[in-house]
């Protein structure tokens, strides 16, 4: 009779850590509805541009464009972590060759996927930021919306993001360089 090793007892217990993953699914799905109510905001916002345009000063449209784009941006966020993070954590799209595959997807990973979340980040800040640095010239007036400490944290907040995307790209960049090296030492020691 044949021994059973270690490595089928913990068979069971593998395949349950590993169908863990599919515990993520009502997550994205739940990114989705919040994607579906960013849809609902833009077009609220977009209506609400449309139909009062004639009465609003140039820098009014341009805080409600800036609020359009912000939206946009953090709905490509929702589809980056969406998409992006099922296909890593979960399990694959199988989208090869479909027309509309995004670029990005055929060579994402984890670290792709967190430098592109970072980038995102930081256009979004931005995108506050403009709008904060557009409304800092009523600083001081009766019914301003910010403070100058406010816009300075602000400031100090957007370079926070900056100085950690720089981070994670600078990590990111030395564990290719591990690789590289340990690939090389790896090819020069084979016989």
């Amino acid at each position: 009779m044949k021994k059973p090793t270690d490595r089928q007892h913990l068979r069971p217990l593998g395949a349950l850590i590993f169908g863990s993953r599919w515990l993520q699914v009502p997550l994205y799905l739940g990114l989705i509805v919040a994607q579906c109510v960013y849809v609902f905001l833009f077009i609220k916002e977009l209506w609400h541009l449309i139909s009062h345009a004639g009465g609003f000063t140039e820098q009014q449209i341009m805080l409600i464009v800036l609020a359009l784009i912000d939206v946009v941006m953090i709905s490509n966020l929702l589809v980056m972590v969406i998409v992006g993070g099922y296909e890593t954590f979960v399990s694959r799209l199988d989208l090869e060759g479909h027309p509309d595959q995004p670029e990005w997807l055929s060579h994402v990973n984890a670290s792709v996927l967190k430098i592109k979340l970072a980038m995102a980040i930081i256009g979004i800040s931005s995108i506050h930021l403009l709008k904060t640095f557009i409304e800092a010239g009523n600083l001081g007036t009766q019914g301003a919306k910010f403070t100058e400490a406010g816009v300075m944290w602000q400031t100090i907040i957007h370079c926070t993001f900056i100085l950690s995307a720089m981070g994670i790209a600078y990590v990111d960049w030395l564990g290719q360089q591990s690789a590289v090296q340990l690939h090389k030492a790896t090819r020069d020691n084979a016989p």
